[in-house]
């Protein structure tokens, strides 16, 4: 498995990924021309290296003529399916700008589809998250997990005005994310970056167990009297512990006083955060009164923020928490071809050495969907691909 590790010591921006991932090898002539297709009038990116109190790293610029366009989500969403990206790519700016709008949705009371996205609907910011997305898949990493994120501290001058800092939207999207002092007064961690962190990052904590294999190092715009700005990636491969083959952490706790949507939505920021599973069991507690007994699993260096979204998001008081062994199979991801387009899934290996494919599911029903076929239609298609190209 390869794994990636996001040491935010100065925070992160769009233009800190996108740097810090060309460094550890993402071809920059490819991402460039991913965000070229999106049709952004004279976009260049260019890069170059500098120094960030002593040390060096990547800067890359985006170049583009002066506009005063405010964008909504579909604007932006109908630029990318209109790019020359992999489902992949597509798929991850895509996921990008909707956290980004949910966020801005949120603190400005609106809806998603009505959000007006200004510094980060500017084509620079376009082009960072997307450029992003290219050069993410370029280097196939598997899973990430970043430590905790400062914000920085003082106030910006946003669009709506003077704000503190975190601004409204990173605090949002940071939600059961750890936060890391930081008395740097200055804006550590944009929205941007922000959306891109909460949406790659499985996991917040230490470095992971894992082989380095690249080191990219993606500097801010800035410098900074205190500290180096700069966002280090190193990418590598994960070993038995880390891909999971070793201990995990168990989370329980009973609920009889939350709602179920209540329920629900602390199951949805929990998925969200990239834990292994979720599930709920029906229990009777005390007076007999029913109730839902929640159980989490998840990776040690996750267990902070699992505990986080438990104790903010329902109305539990204490939770229990112990680690216990699992054994699993070997696997591998892999793409297959249906008549209706490309679905990911997993290579699982058997213990005799039996290979079983299982397709993945929102992929089958994004292809159902838009095609109107039948949901079994499209999983016996990707087995049938699935047999044939093996």
């Amino acid at each position: 498995m390869k794994l990636a590790y996001l040491d935010c010591a100065s925070g992160i921006s769009g233009d800190m990924m996108l740097a810090a991932l060309v460094d550890a090898g993402a071809d920059l002539a490819a991402v460039e021309q991913g965000v070229q297709s999106l049709g952004l009038p004279q976009c260049r990116l260019v890069a170059r290296e500098v120094r960030r109190n002593g040390f060096r790293a990547l800067q890359i610029v985006v170049e583009y003529p002066a506009e005063h366009a405010h964008r909504h989500l579909g604007d932006i969403t109908a630029m990318i399916d209109r790019g020359q990206l992999t489902d992949d790519q597509r798929r991850l700016a895509k996921q990008i700008f909707q956290r980004l709008a949910e966020a801005e949705a949120k603190v400005h009371g609106t809806t998603v589809e009505k959000v007006h996205f200004h510094e980060v609907g500017a084509v620079d910011s376009i082009a960072d998250v997307v450029g992003t997305a290219v050069a993410w898949c370029l280097l196939g990493i598997d899973r990430a997990v970043a430590s905790p994120i400062p914000t920085g501290h003082g106030f910006i001058e946003i669009a709506h005005g003077r704000c503190s800092i975190p601004a409204p939207a990173v605090a949002e999207l940071l939600r059961g994310i750890p936060l890391a002092e930081s008395n740097v007064a200055a804006e550590l961690t944009t929205p941007t970056g922000a959306a891109i962190v909460a949406t790659l990052a499985e996991g917040f904590g230490p470095p992971p167990a894992m082989t380095i294999d690249r080191i990219g190092c993606g500097a801010g715009s800035r410098d900074l009297d205190e500290q180096a700005n700069l966002l280090r990636l190193l990418v590598g491969t994960a070993t038995d512990e880390a891909s999971g083959a070793a201990d995990i952490c168990v989370v329980e706790t009973n609920l009889d006083d939350a709602t179920g949507e209540m329920i629900g939505y602390a199951i949805d920021r929990l998925w969200s955060a990239g834990v292994l599973d979720v599930y709920t069991t029906a229990i009777q507690m005390k007076k007999n009164r029913p109730a839902v007994k929640l159980t989490v699993l998840c990776h040690d260096d996750q267990l902070p923020m699992v505990e986080a979204v438990l104790f903010r998001e329902t109305t539990t008081l204490g939770v229990r928490r112990w680690r216990c062994d699992r054994n699993v199979l070997p696997r591998r991801a892999c793409r297959v071809s249906t008549p209706w387009g490309e679905v990911a899934g997993v290579e699982a290996t058997l213990p005799d050495g039996e290979v079983r494919f299982s397709a993945e599911f929102e992929d089958c029903s994004r292809l159902a969907s838009e095609h109107g076929v039948a949901l079994s239609e499209v999983y016996e298609a990707a087995q049938r691909a699935y047999r044939n190209e093996t």
